[in-house]
């Protein structure tokens, strides 16, 4: 157990480093770049100064951290790998499934009108349910209630594809939640962030707050924001969800993780999302 009183990097940046597969030598640090994030002309905002009570005082999208490489994947669409899994998507958009003999277009039409700014306003109460869901949770509430079919796995390519192409509908537009209804929910999920787990003894907060920047081996640890999810990571050679990448963190520092699709998955994302308002969405993004 680390006892928070190494010198030069802090405890919980060398165990950091110990956690993704090295030694704290290697560390250094390096700020975000000033590059600029546009796709098909649009500008995209990367920088934006925090709103009042967040502990972050300017908020860096995940992509100003990456190598020029993993930048130019998400700022051509048709490099992007992601947009695969989009374009399978709109096709099982009209697919009628389940009992209700229903397709998602049955109900919400073209999913690039109806579904404009969804995204960036997950997660949300839902009244029906009494508690908070994430875009995940809305898309097998619609599968099982309103077309009688089978819920998706949250990690499946069908919820991954779905889940980008809905995203993208919201690309360029900043990340606003209800604040308000969510503030419970924003309460536990900033406890979890701020709760030290596992074996290294390391919270969200002492990596994305207390040492976002610092260079490990190859890894630039980044403010750690949700706003391009599902994401394409090349350590993955695929795409997952956001609560996949909080498992592999809870996994790195030897923690238990909860499950995907949680209460406390949920209100992590749900506080991430508030620490990360004003924010474009970027979905589909590419990271390393």
């Amino acid at each position: 157990m680390f006892n928070g009183k190494l010198h030069g990097l802090t405890a919980a940046c060398a165990a950091a480093a110990f956690a993704v597969g090295g030694a704290a030598g290697g560390a250094a640090w390096a700020d975000p770049d000033d590059h600029e994030l546009v796709i098909d002309g649009e500008s995209i905002v990367t920088e934006v100064a925090a709103q009042p009570g967040n502990p972050l005082g300017t908020l860096y999208s995940g992509w100003r951290y990456r190598t020029p490489e993993t930048q130019a994947l998400q700022m051509d669409d048709f490099e992007n790998p992601v947009m695969l899994q989009v374009d399978l998507a709109r096709d099982v958009w009209s697919v009628a499934e389940g009992e209700a003999g229903k397709s998602c277009a049955l109900c919400h039409d073209d999913v690039e009108v109806s579904m404009i700014g969804v995204k960036a306003g997950y997660p949300k109460m839902n009244a029906g349910a009494g508690k908070a869901f994430a875009l995940e949770h809305q898309v097998n509430a619609c599968r099982t209630e309103r077309m009688g079919a089978d819920a998706w796995k949250w990690e499946s390519q069908d919820m991954i594809g779905m889940t980008a192409l809905i995203g993208l509908q919201s690309r360029g537009m900043p990340v606003d939640i209800d604040d308000d209804a969510l503030a419970p929910v924003i309460a536990q999920g900033k406890d979890i962030y701020n709760t030290r787990f596992g074996q290294l003894d390391l919270s969200c907060a002492n990596c994305h707050e207390d040492n976002n920047g610092v260079m490990i081996r190859a890894d630039h640890l980044s403010q750690g924001h949700g706003n391009g999810f599902p994401t394409y990571r090349l350590k993955w050679q695929g795409t997952g969800t956001l609560h996949r990448r909080f498992k592999g963190c809870m996994d790195n520092i030897r923690a238990e993780p909860y499950k995907r699709g949680s209460e406390e998955f949920t209100a992590l994302e749900a506080y991430i999302a508030w620490r990360g308002q004003g924010l474009s969405v970027e979905t589909p993004s590419v990271r390393n």
